[in-house]
């Protein structure tokens, strides 16, 4: 009896962090270049009868263990936008920003200039090229964006492609080691960042979230509904145990 209720207490547990993974998710259907969680779990078995009648299996204890959470890197649908400082990563890659907090990396290619002529992301972080952060001069325009990530202007009234800089594309041998840290940013965590010279970049679109909002909240529902029928499971368990101390408790006079 004991047993079922750890079991089904393990369950619940893990219940509750996929439900945070899920609600993560469907909140950030709409977020560029957002790319989902998975939730992992896997079977933890503990010696839990010792007495000798108990045989085989029915020595064995099987609980729910939160075993971990991994990034779906799926490539989501592609955006027309447009506008010249968009860009969408074609290939498993991202665009290396400077943030206060040190070197970070995202797929989000909406970009804008600051009032300083810096090209930066959505949070007004700079965006690195491959020299450092790339800058514009108050009188360039037609900003084109080569696939390769070169960043080239019309300066004045010139006719001649002047390049500004060229986007730094960045790949993880590991990609899974890095940490969601907000703001639709990843931390390095340990992972080191390579060059990636097949990527290539789309101008004028953007990445939208890879997130199945569908999926998501059928997920969701399913999640909900194994976490009541288990309140309810347990609450029977607990009945059950308390009627059987009761008879116990009932000596005969």
């Amino acid at each position: 009896m004991e047993n079922a209720l750890l079991i089904g207490l393990t369950r619940q547990m893990t219940l509750e962090r996929q439900m945070d993974v899920v609600a993560n998710n469907v909140a950030n259907v709409n977020t560029t270049g957002f790319k989902a969680d998975k939730s992992l779990f896997e079977e933890y078995l503990s010696p839990g009868a010792h007495e000798d009648n108990f045989v085989g299996r029915d020595r064995r204890v099987s609980y729910v263990q939160d075993r971990a959470t991994f990034h779906d890197f799926s490539s989501g649908p592609l955006e027309q936008t447009k506008n010249p400082l968009d860009v969408a990563i074609d290939g498993n890659a991202f665009l290396a920003v400077q943030t206060p907090a040190g070197e970070r990396y995202t797929r989000d290619g909406g970009l804008q200039i600051n009032t300083q002529g810096q090209l930066v992301n959505a949070s007004g972080y700079q965006v690195l090229g491959t020299n450092g952060p790339i800058v514009f001069q108050p009188t360039d325009k037609d900003i084109t964006i080569a696939d390769d990530g070169n960043v080239t202007v019309l300066e004045g009234s010139s006719a001649v492609d002047s390049l500004r800089g060229k986007l730094r594309l960045v790949s993880f041998a590991d990609a899974q080691r890095l940490l969601k840290e907000g703001s639709n940013l990843y931390a390095g965590n340990g992972a080191a960042a390579q060059p990636a010279p097949t990527a290539r970049v789309h101008q004028g679109y953007i990445e939208k979230s890879n997130v199945n909002a569908v999926a998501e909240m059928s997920r969701m529902i399913e999640v909900t509904r194994a976490y009541t029928q288990l309140s309810s499971m347990l609450q029977q368990q607990g009945d059950l145990r308390k009627t059987a101390l009761e008879k116990l408790a009932d000596v005969p006079a």
